[in-house]
């Protein structure tokens, strides 16, 4: 695990308030090369799927020229989410690192909704959480604390 991603991930993060999206970073890493970068994006796009890691995925599939991307570690600054904790274990990466626990739908901990890690899917990520919490759970609490005034 390595902090300065999950720092890049929060400056990916900030990106997502340009569009007034909810403020979530990521970044694939390959072997010390960031190969994938995303931030939410649904409200620009008007897209349900344009999730931080489904981007920071698909960069990082196109730059491989491969959907396997099983010797990679995803840097997210949210617990996934269902959607995105299934294209995790459909594109095999190795390592989960999150900061900011979601108790309200993310699916990597023991404490969420659901771990979907746990389930007996064909592939099943390392997970780290809680990594720099109080700075990624500071962003998205700003944000909703913004938005309800």
């Amino acid at each position: 695990m390595n902090k300065e991603y999950m720092l890049m991930a929060l400056g990916l993060a900030k990106m997502s308030l340009k569009s007034e999206d909810v403020p979530v970073g990521a970044l694939v890493v390959l072997n010390g090369e960031i190969i994938g970068k995303g931030y939410n994006q649904r409200e620009k796009l008007n897209d349900p799927t344009a999730h931080a890691e489904i981007v920071a995925i698909k960069e990082a599939a196109n730059k491989l020229g491969s959907w396997r991307l099983d010797d990679c570690e995803l840097y997210v600054t949210l617990e996934p989410c269902p959607m995105c904790a299934g294209a995790i274990i459909n594109s095999r990466i190795k390592t989960v690192v999150f900061g900011a626990y979601e108790y309200k739908s993310g699916s990597c901990s023991a404490d969420s909704v659901v771990n979907l890690f746990n389930l007996p899917y064909n592939h099943t990520p390392e997970v780290y959480g809680g990594i720099m919490e109080e700075d990624c759970a500071k962003i998205l609490k700003e944000f909703f604390e913004k938005r309800r005034t």
